[in-house]
This record gives structure tokens, sequence and C-alpha cells, in this order.
């Protein structure tokens, strides 16, 4: 990314970006699954984790034909459901599954479930009183609405593009062009950041966006990307960029 840049709009991704599960995935999941009849061994938890991993990476792009939110929210439970019973197809079937797909399902709509990272609210509105633009782009789901309105954010965000309304989801250029258009501004006049070097960095590249990877744990493997740990460096990275 070269200096001298001028960004009118930061887009972020949303989960393990913004906030994160409390917990794992994994935990949650084990943890009403017992409730529901699921036999606990001491291998349930890493089996599960390792299971979910492979699901949610081989399934397809979540990415729905309904445009009716009745219909729209029926193809992501759909979607899930799917990813949820490959897991479970694999560590050991219950026979109240179905029981427990429901309730787990709310349990990540609920911002209970999840959690800021410390620095995010002071982030956003220090980018918000410089006169940034932010929006979301994010493969989450339509959940993303109560959660971000539950953990007190949503009402810093101008826009929000997720990838089952904007019938395309990342690394696809279609849904990055969509989320500019609803700014009005080039791609070269906008950053996004996120925790994924393919759907986030990659994405965004190609659909001529700047990017930042946002690597808390330090474990990036590329090369000429810009990289921070904490968002507490972005500003300071936008700084830089813009020759401040």
């Amino acid at each position: 990314m070269e200096t001298g840049v001028s960004i009118r709009v930061v887009f972020f991704d949303a989960a393990d970006t913004l906030f994160h599960v409390k917990g794992s995935v994994a935990e949650i999941y084990l943890h009403y699954a017992v409730q529901y009849g699921f036999s606990q061994t001491q291998e349930s938890l890493p089996a599960i984790r390792q299971a979910f991993s492979r699901a949610f990476r081989e399934a397809p792009p979540p990415i729905f034909v309904a445009t009716e939110p009745a219909q729209l929210k029926q193809s992501e439970r759909l979607w899930w459901f799917d990813v949820v019973h490959n897991v479970f197809y694999r560590v050991g079937m219950f026979e109240r599954f179905d029981d427990f797909f429901d309730r787990i399902f709310e349990v990540f709509e609920d911002a209970g479930s999840w959690s800021l990272f410390p620095e995010v609210l002071s982030t956003l509105t220090s980018l918000k009183a410089s006169g940034m633009e932010l929006g979301i782009i994010s493969n989450f789901d339509s959940r993303l609405f109560p959660v971000m309105r539950g953990l007190g954010i949503a009402d810093l965000f101008d826009t929000i593009t997720i990838s089952s309304l904007a019938q395309a989801a990342k690394p696809a250029t279609k849904i990055f062009q969509l989320a500019l258009d609803k700014h009005a501004v080039d791609p070269e006049e906008a950053l996004h950041v996120g925790d994924s070097l393919r759907e986030d960095v990659e994405g965004a590249e190609k659909a001529g966006l700047h990017a930042v990877l946002l690597d808390r744990r330090g474990t990036a493997q590329r090369s000429g990307v810009q990289t921070i740990k904490s968002l507490d460096e972005l500003m300071p990275l936008m700084d830089r960029l813009a020759g401040g």
C-alpha cells in the first residue's frame, strides 16, 4: 500500500475482527449438546473442534437465492443446519439433535454469547470523530444485526453488507463493490480490515481496496501485507499511509 493515500471509508470484517465468541464454538456446541442427549467423552471437545473446522471449511459459500426476509432466514438456518449436522455426523449423532440445533442457532443470535475486543469501541469512535465513514463487510448471516445492536456498536456503522443479503460472499469482488456503492466511493478511497488473509486481504485487494490484516496471534505467513496485531494500531497506520 503506497503512502499518500486518501481514505474516506473504513470497512471491517465482523466476527473475530470486532468481536469473538465467549469461550469457543466447540465449547458451546458441547455444552448444549450434552443437555440434549449427546454422550460426552474425553475426546469430545477436540473432536468437535476439528469437525467444525472441517465442516465450516468445506461448506458452500453462504449465498442464497431467497430475498424475502422469512425465506432468507430459513435459508440461513438450513445452511447452518448442514454445517452443525456435519459436525455431529462425524463425532456422534444423538436423538434430540433437531432440538439442540434450534437452541444453538438462537444462542449465536444472542449478543451475550459474544464479546467485543477491548479496543474496538475506542477505535471506532476515534475513526468516526476523524470524519471517516464506517462499514461492515461480512460473511455473517442476518443474526449479525441483533448481535451488533446488543454489543452497542450498530449505530457506529453507516452501512452493513452481509453475504446472505448481497448474494455474494468474500472473497468475491461483488460483495466489496456493493459495499463501495453504498458509500459512493471508488475502491482506492476505501480500506478494509479483517482477520482472514484470503477473504479479507486478498478479496479486498482484488476489488481494488486497500487492505489491512488483523493478525492478533502474530501467525501471518504472507509478506508484503499491511499487518496489525490490534485495532489500536489502525489509526497510526492510516496516518502514516496518508503521509501524516
